[in-house]
């Protein structure tokens, strides 16, 4: 019989991170190049760049279905089919299926993941926009949950170092309301877009509309070509994976520069069960981990543990981590730990088409990779709503109809063939993106008596918009016509589809920071209060959503939280 005697060894490190998606690829390069040997735990499947992206290259005549997913796909997977633009037949291996991971809708909310390394970094939609002065000041303001423990100075810093190393394209606007950053050359606008912004300049002073900024490599740097990574090529694939690492996602960026510092080790089929916590020295001692394939449960050790497995696993990890000292879930005396549930208000959609001919022999070259924007403007400065609080941006574009418009025609003939091979008219479409508040009553709970095949509790998820954000919806949908028609687009669709949560795929909160460990899970610096040695820098800690996308958000907080850390560990706070 042979008996390891030096198990416990070879599973410690010095860090642990769990989850491999935006924020666990940044806590894993900041941490192993600072010296500490870190340990990636990932639940799914490995992902090799570039050779594990089997439709990167692919043209519709090569799909078995053209690129749609046949009818009993959709009908086995009705929650991640809603995501619609990337779940189909070039990208569907980055979701996770509906079947495989069950969880109960108390109230309607459509959870979307990605169960693999990189996580949702390989199909996320790469818009990066800073957060404002405002943005961290109104929630103490207007006393609406709690105040964010940090302002707009302390991530500034930080939104600049992450912009440098993943690249953003974008132009500086000079906005307070959206505050420049570390950008790289813009993206064009075309032609309707450009008339559509010297419209809105001259007839409003308090809007502004924008290229976006983006996180594909319009003109790469030096910090880019070192891990590989060349220039965007345009095509707009970029939710299949990306063969030239022009956008970021962890396999392209974080993750080559963690691998080079030979300080890390990457576990894929690695479920975290819970996190260890270790009553003598009132810290975490490390995690428990199943064996995806082979069920078998064993333990990892580890100084310092970073949760970043995606805002609601990673507060279903610490409900799941029980002890004597917390029965109630790790961290969580406060009883906040899985309330505050948030997402954006994605349900306004309007669209229209441009009645003018001044643009009949224009089009545009390419496939650009982002849209347009329109920041926030509602409740900022001299506006003060009097139907609700915060505000809402835009997402925006042009284009001009192909020949799909001649679907579902009844016309025929060469006439109408012929017809079909010239551009159609210039189309205009703008989709609103409101603030949700944070609400006690939208939250998560563990649900012990319906588990996964791993034995893991599932989630229950109980959330709901409410007054404000419906009164948002009606103003926004209102405000996107009166500027589409003064730019003189004809307005043909404008709706509210009454979507549910969760389909921004913009989950937040549930283990939110504060200064009072009495209502809050994490300090400033995204330290459990009290269990010092743990870290959430993902979306699970934010205080409030504001309206901006916020992946750019969750990797300054977690450069900035690496950072804090790994000087405590110096002055041997930790």
């Amino acid at each position: 019989m042979y008996l390891n005697l030096k198990a416990k060894e070879n599973n410690t490190f010095d860090a642990i991170v769990i989850g491999s998606g935006i924020s666990g690829g940044w806590a894993a390069k900041e941490l192993t190049q600072k010296g500490l040997r870190t340990l990636m735990l990932e639940r799914g499947r490995d992902v090799k760049h570039v050779t594990d992206y089997p439709t990167t290259m692919s043209s519709p005549w090569e799909m078995e279905h053209r690129g749609r997913l046949p009818l009993e796909v959709v009908a086995k997977n009705p929650i991640v089919a809603k995501t619609g633009y990337a779940f189909n037949e070039y990208g569907q291996q980055f979701f996770v299926k509906d079947e495989e991971h069950p969880f109960t809708q108390v109230k309607p909310f459509d959870w979307t993941r990605g169960y693999q390394v990189g996580g949702k970094s390989l199909m996320w939609a790469r818009w990066v926009q800073r957060w404002n002065e405002v943005n961290f000041e109104e929630n103490g303001r207007e006393g609406i949950g709690v105040d964010w423990p940090i302002r707009y100075k302390d991530l500034a810093p930080w939104y600049s170092y992450v912009e440098k190393f993943i690249g953003v394209a974008g132009n500086k606007d000079g906005l307070a309301s959206l505050p420049d950053g570390e950008f790289l050359p813009p993206f064009d606008m075309n032609c309707v877009e450009k008339h559509f912004q010297k419209s809105v300049a001259s007839h409003y002073n308090d809007r502004h509309f924008i290229i976006s900024r983006t996180a594909n490599l319009s003109k790469p740097t030096k910090i880019h070509t070192y891990l590989g990574r060349s220039a965007c090529q345009s095509r707009n694939w970029c939710n299949r994976g990306c063969p030239f690492g022009a956008y970021f996602s962890t396999q392209s960026s974080t993750l080559p520069a963690a691998v080079k510092t030979g300080k890390l080790t990457l576990r894929p089929f690695s479920v975290v069960h819970s996190i260890i916590y270790d009553e003598k020295t009132k810290k975490a001692s490390g995690v428990r981990v199943i064996d995806t394939n082979t069920l078998e449960m064993m333990e990892y050790y580890a100084r310092i543990i970073f949760v970043n497995a995606a805002t609601l696993n990673s507060t279903l990890i610490l409900m799941n981590s029980i002890s004597n000292r917390f029965p109630n879930g790790l961290g969580n005396d406060s009883g906040a730990l899985g309330h505050y549930l948030m997402d954006h208000n994605y349900r306004i959609r309007v669209s229209g088409i441009y009645e003018g001919n001044d643009f009949d022999n224009n089009y545009y070259f390419g496939r650009r990779p982002t849209g347009t924007y329109m920041p926030r403007f509602r409740n900022l400065d001299t506006d003060r709503q009097k139907e609700f609080v915060r505000g809402y941006a835009y997402a925006c574009g042009a284009s001009r109809q192909g020949w799909e418009r001649g679907n579902g025609s009844t016309q025929f003939g060469a006439d109408f063939k012929a017809s079909m091979t010239q551009p159609g008219p210039w189309t205009f479409s703008m989709t609103g993106m409101g603030e949700m508040l944070p609400h006690v009553d939208n939250k998560v709970t563990l649900n012990t008596d319906k588990k996964d095949k791993w034995g893991m509790p599932t989630l229950n998820i109980d959330c709901q918009w409410r007054e404000n954000e419906d009164k948002m919806v009606v103003d926004a949908i209102q405000q996107a016509q009166e500027m589409m028609q003064k730019a003189g687009i004809k307005v043909t669709a404008a709706f509210d589809n009454h979507q549910a949560p969760g389909l921004a795929i913009h989950e937040m909160g549930t283990a939110r920071m504060g200064r009072d460990p009495k209502t809050s899970v994490l300090n400033g610096f995204n330290q459990i209060h009290a269990c010092k040695n743990v870290f959430v820098t993902d979306g699970a800690s934010m205080v409030s959503s504001a309206c901006q996308n916020p992946s750019l958000t969750y990797m300054a907080l977690t450069a900035r939280a690496v950072d804090y850390a790994v000087k405590e560990i110096k002055k041997l706070n930790l």
